[in-house]
């Protein structure tokens, strides 16, 4: 049977993915003009063996997609507000549409919740208590809980803890959800402009995309051109969060928000996370909860067994390479690689000290140890210099 190979071809090109994610058939060209500040991106024709990337290959317009979210399937008619930003949209644009338009008042404390993004178990003990302390700790300081927004691995747990209250409570905790517009699934439903959509929850089990967490109340879906993939989110929620804490909720005393970065379980990319968020001037205080798992348990174990330099004996170093390596199924030198990044996070063991009998500081950590009962450390502090500085300290007592 004679084959046309013209047809061949086409069919295969039709398949084709660029770096972007994208079909290549889903380009389009669009002459280069001067970008937009803060539009979402449309893709560009990509040349044969040029490396993509958002700067070259898309281009900024207008947003398409904002208004508000009516969540279907969950059983509970929830709405939140949403849009469609480009990934390197200005904090101040974003926030200013957060209290203006959003009309949010500012927070006296922002937690930023990281962990793993595949799906985990938590023990039954473990997850009870993290929700409540949750919870607890942003109604009774006015926080504004920080996600990766979709209804997988850590943010799932979060939300779970957000629909509890929901359920029980009128008052509603003020959860955003920063998200990549290219993993979203069913994002299409969102097109258009200050309107109400309808979403379904259900995910589709072989889509490789994520669904919105319907126990949120708002959402930023960052834009970087890309499908499929994460990172579009990172730098934009990393400066908005820098440009949050600069806002002044007492200017008698040129106070700024405080933030706490919060981990449950998580990747080699939370241990980046951790280090990152430690070296920032001021420092972030981390709260790590002992027992969720991978990340978290590692830098439990490398505080547990270190001495009072951050240092650690040659035979707990092995152990803490193995488990490293068991966990991520890393080869020898990437696990010294993350081990040499728990060490740096350890320099900081000189501040270690005992603020309740549950909780363990260290430079601005806060260990949840896995006997920590039915407590959680809830932080407020300022931070001077280098050094942190304990401005007050609540332990919620959860019933």
């Amino acid at each position: 049977m004679p084959v046309c190979w013209g047809s061949v071809f086409l069919v295969w090109w039709s398949l084709i993915r660029c770096s972007c994610g994208h079909l290549v058939t889903q380009h389009i060209n669009i002459p280069p003009e001067t970008k937009e500040e803060g539009a979402p991106l449309v893709q560009l024709e990509v040349q044969p063996a040029e490396r993509w990337s958002p700067l070259k290959h898309t281009q900024t317009f207008p947003t398409d997609a904002y208004g508000v979210i009516e969540f279907q399937g969950g059983g509970h008619l929830n709405k939140a507000m949403y849009i469609r930003v480009s990934h390197d949209s200005k904090p101040d644009s974003l926030l200013h549409l957060m209290v203006k338009d959003w009309q949010l008042e500012l927070p006296t404390l922002l937690i930023s919740v990281h962990g793993g993004l595949q799906n985990f178990d938590l023990p039954p003990k473990l997850k009870q208590v993290f929700g409540k302390g949750l919870i607890k700790a942003a109604v009774t300081t006015g926080a504004w809980i920080f996600t990766g927004g979709v209804s997988t691995g850590v943010i799932r747990h979060v939300g779970d803890a957000l629909k509890d209250h929901s359920s029980k409570s009128r008052g509603k905790v003020c959860a955003v959800g920063i998200a990549p517009w290219g993993i979203i699934e069913n994002k299409e439903d969102l097109i258009g402009r200050d309107v109400t959509r309808l979403y379904q929850t259900m995910s589709n089990p072989l889509s490789k995309l994520s669904v919105l967490n319907s126990s949120h109340s708002h959402f930023i879906l960052a834009d970087n051109g890309t499908s499929g993939k994460y990172g579009a989110e990172i730098r934009l929620r990393r400066q908005l969060e820098k440009h949050i804490a600069l806002q002044k909720i007492n200017t008698r005393l040129g106070q700024g928000v405080p933030v706490v970065c919060l981990i449950l379980e998580g990747g080699p990319n939370v241990i980046s996370i951790v280090l990152e968020s430690l070296k920032e001037e001021p420092p972030i205080p981390v709260v790590v909860c002992d027992g969720s798992g991978r990340a978290s348990d590692i830098i439990s174990f490398a505080h547990r067994y270190c001495d009072e330099d951050g240092l650690v004996s040659d035979s707990v170093k092995d152990q803490l390479l193995v488990t490293i390596q068991k966990t991520f199924s890393y080869s020898r030198s990437q696990a010294q690689q993350i081990f040499l990044m728990v060490m740096e996070c350890m320099k900081k063991r000189a501040l270690v000290g005992l603020t309740g009998r549950h909780t363990v500081m260290l430079c601005g950590f806060y260990f949840i140890p896995r006997s920590w009962g039915s407590v959680l450390f809830c932080p407020v502090f300022s931070v001077s210099n280098l050094t942190c500085k304990r401005k007050s300290a609540d332990i919620i007592q959860i019933n």
